[in-house]
């Protein structure tokens, strides 16, 4: 999906616009670099979760399952900077469950992509309803944004939070309750 050409002309003028020689030694193969980077970090641009979460076994008497601490990293589509952290995934089987690796899979779909922090959690959240039609999910996303650490406010360590829940979890107050603590 990344355009490799584009993305190498782009950053030969960003680099002259800064300033820089990009015959310099350095620098020559940068454009080169940062395109294969994109295409690497932004590998989720048009990529589905849905062949990671078709593939389920059956569990008639499951209750919660929580996949906690799935590592992500992701562009902030604002800044073009990074932005890391956390996720935590629980939701209540329907009959099927997932292989617990298709939850991290379907994190790095979505994470793969410019984003803003507040719809990868709803996409990855919406992603699980609609594929492993579950009776309910919570997703957690605990993040450090570079946009706010490295430049602006300057505030290394600052976390951003966002949730989203769907079905049961959002009419039982006592499920969400039991998703809090399991994420202490």
């Amino acid at each position: 999906m990344v355009n490799k050409d584009k993305v190498e002309a782009a950053v030969k003028l960003l680099l002259e616009g800064m300033g820089e020689d990009v015959n310099r030694e350095g620098l020559k193969e940068t454009p080169a670099r940062v395109a294969r980077m994109y295409e690497e970090l932004l590998s989720g641009m048009g990529a589905s979760a849905k062949e990671h979460l078709s593939k389920t076994f059956e569990a008639s008497d499951s209750q919660i399952v929580l996949e906690r601490d799935i590592t992500f990293y992701s562009i902030c589509e604002h800044h073009l900077m990074p932005f890391f952290g956390k996720i935590h995934i629980a939701y209540i089987p329907d009959g099927q469950v997932v292989g617990i690796s298709k939850l991290a899979r379907t994190v790095e779909v979505y994470a793969a992509r410019l984003q803003i922090q507040e719809r990868l959690t709803a996409e990855i959240a919406d992603a699980i309803m609609e594929n492993l039609r579950p009776k309910g999910v919570m997703v957690l996303v605990s993040a450090e944004h570079m946009c706010m650490t490295m430049r602006g406010v300057k505030k290394p360590g600052s976390q951003t939070v966002t949730a989203a829940s769907r079905g049961l979890f959002d009419e039982d107050e006592s499920l969400k309750s039991l998703f809090w603590n399991m994420v202490k």
